[in-house]
């Protein structure tokens, strides 16, 4: 998956080479060797996650800690709770079917993708400041095992994807639409268009993927189908004269040879093209968990600030008929006002932070689109040149036996 687009996430975080001058600043992590731990329900896979760093609030040039998947997801329920209006990177997705949980391909897939999501923690401004990064990459196992046994943030709820995220959002929709509630939004058109702008991208991001697994799927049927025809080719060349039965026998060979490529190129299609797809419908499924946070701070802010001028109508009141009672609400006042401020503050960072993120996320989907569809187009023209070619090659063989 992403091999190239790793490449350049780790460009992106400083990565040295180890002829690196010490005086520059880096950061580097890789998730490297799945294991496979335990057995049955409670098997698991296991990364060694190497950090190399010169940051001074790291241990050491180079630290290396053994991590399992549940870790990765404490990390991200961490930024998440403490990152509002920054969009943190998806985690690839776990198998909802068992018998691939465990399988080569699923391991790989999975542990670049770990890879990535790490990376794009540690290359981002905000995100590698993170207190709850350096523990990821420093903590010995224990220390991991305890504090993700006293985590519970929202992403611990089933299924633990970012669509769980919405149901109570779609509650809300239905009491409005039924009338039980007014709701609070943001009268921002150009808010609105970047709502409008993430759910239509979601779309048709998830039929892109959607069209791009049927690619690899026809690869994958085709590359069986040539196996098989090249093994019965042979076997009927078998049963001919020798001059049939080597056109034939070619023919087989050459069959099972594309079969090989044709397997190799959906493994290429898979890694580079799908899941890169599949990686930004999850991208956009943050970002929309970043809005619900953004709609709920909102909606904050004004209930407190519909409260003060209840208050305050209140204050006026005792004031008026200089009831003993005048202190006690001017104390509720002061504190509710902090508070409504503070609330207004955090809209704000968020608002702030969501504008940047969006410019930043642009920027990098037209890279890593690019860099897809050109692997894409690249792979395509590969494998109809290698085929065309194989086959041209049988044509004279087989004109001599048909004339």
């Amino acid at each position: 998956m992403f091999s190239t687009i790793n490449k350049m996430e780790q460009q992106q975080s400083g990565s040295p080479s180890p002829r690196s001058p010490s005086s520059q600043p880096y950061l580097s992590v890789s998730v490297t060797d799945p294991v496979k731990l335990g057995n049955g329900v409670q098997a698991y896979i296991s990364y060694r996650v190497i950090t190399k760093s010169n940051l001074p609030e790291y241990q050491g040039h180079e630290k290396i800690v053994i991590r399992r998947y549940s870790d990765f997801v404490w990390l991200r329920d961490r930024l998440f709770d403490k990152f509002k209006g920054v969009f943190i990177p998806p985690l690839p997705e776990k198998s909802a079917v068992e018998k691939f949980r465990f399988s080569a391909e699923f391991i790989e897939m999975r542990r670049q993708g770990l890879d990535i999501f790490v990376n794009r923690i540690a290359s981002h401004q905000e995100l590698q400041q993170s207190e709850d990064l350096r523990t990821f990459l420093q903590a010995d196992e224990e220390t991991m095992e305890r504090l993700r046994s006293q985590e519970t943030g929202i992403f611990k709820k089933k299924p633990a994807d970012f669509m769980q995220i919405f149901k109570d959002v779609q509650s809300k929709v239905s009491d409005v639409v039924l009338g039980k509630e007014k709701p609070v939004e943001e009268s921002n058109p150009e808010y609105e268009k970047l709502k409008h702008y993430i759910f239509e991208l979601e779309n048709h991001l998830a039929e892109a993927q959607k069209h791009a697994y049927r690619l690899v799927k026809r690869h994958r049927e085709m590359g069986q189908s040539l196996s098989d025809f090249g093994k019965a080719a042979k076997l009927l060349g078998a049963c001919e004269g020798e001059i049939l039965g080597k056109a034939f026998s070619d023919l087989g060979n050459k069959s099972e040879a594309l079969s090989i490529k044709l397997q190799k190129e959906a493994h290429q299609l898979l890694m580079n093209f799908e899941e890169p797809l599949k990686d930004y419908v999850r991208a956009v499924q943050s970002i929309k968990a970043t809005i619900t946070e953004r709609a709920n701070a909102f909606r904050h802010q004004c209930e407190l600030a519909e409260t003060m001028k209840l208050k305050e109508i209140n204050l006026d009141k005792l004031m008026l008929t200089r009831s003993d009672k005048v202190g006690e609400a001017e104390h509720e006042y002061k504190e509710l006002k902090a508070e409504s401020e503070e609330a207004t503050g955090r809209f704000e960072t968020i608002v702030r932070l969501m504008n940047e993120e969006i410019v930043r996320f642009q920027e990098q989907k037209t890279l890593d689109m690019g860099i897809a569809f050109h692997e894409f187009a690249k792979g395509q023209a590969r494998l109809a040149n290698s085929i065309a070619d194989a086959w041209r090659s049988l044509l004279p063989k087989l004109e001599a036996c048909s004339s």
